[in-house]
């Protein structure tokens, strides 16, 4: 199912909208979100986000995994969550990390990433995306397993970010969970001049914004909301 987001900066700052994941269930200790993704957004203007809710696995040559650090995807293998849910992470005499013997891991539900004894500690991390970008990630560790199990929550914030960037979660002070109703595939999120946020389907943005040009030629798209 294709996904789409709408951020609309009626602020009077300059920043980068940051849409990521949080999942409170994922089942995992030392799992780290992503800005899964990030634009810029100059005052009075708009940007859109896109996906799909397909899964995939992915890693990086990391270093030791911290906030800030920068997770830009070395590989990147599709996945699902019954079919294709485990992969193996090895090392390689030449050099070089890969996964491989992509299957079905044990249950359905989860995503599996075998990390087998050639894996240096505190150098790599691995960690699972959707719609092609990195969503969740953790440090890779030798003879270890991860498993994920995702019931993603959509949230969006405003500020200075960059994509694939690790996030502490403990310093964003100004979120919005995005919440997708059922049948509902294109929300949008508007942040105010005060910075407070409004979230709601576009297609109530739609209507309001058609009842506002009734009185007001200039009415503005984004600005009213519908009840």
């Amino acid at each position: 199912m294709d996904y789409n987001l709408i951020f609309v900066n009626n602020s009077s700052q300059l920043g980068s909208a940051c849409v990521y994941q949080q999942d409170p269930g994922i089942g995992m200790l030392d799992v780290l979100s992503l800005a899964w993704f990030s634009k810029a957004a100059a005052p009075t203007s708009r940007v859109q986000f896109n996906w799909t809710g397909d899964y995939s696995f992915v890693w990086s040559e990391t270093g030791t995994l911290v906030p800030g650090a920068m997770f830009t995807a070395s590989q990147t293998w599709d996945a699902d969550l019954s079919r294709t849910n485990q992969v193996q992470f090895t090392y390689l005499a030449g050099g070089a990390y890969t996964f491989q013997n992509q299957t079905h891991g044990p249950r359905p539900g989860s995503l599996y990433i075998l990390e087998d004894g050639t894996i240096p500690p505190n150098q790599a991390s691995v960690g699972i995306g959707m719609g092609g970008s990195g969503t969740f990630v953790m440090q890779a560790q030798p003879n270890m397993q991860a498993i994920f199990t995702p019931t993603p929550q959509y949230w969006i914030t405003f500020g200075n970010y960059i994509q694939g960037e690790v996030l502490d979660l403990t310093t964003i002070n100004n979120p919005a969970e995005i919440v997708f109703p059922p049948n509902v595939y294109s929300m949008t999120a508007i942040l105010s001049p005060n910075n407070t946020w409004t979230v709601a389907p576009t297609s109530s943005i739609n209507r309001a914004f058609g009842e506002s040009r009734k009185n007001n030629p200039e009415a503005l798209w984004g600005v009213e909301v519908a009840a």
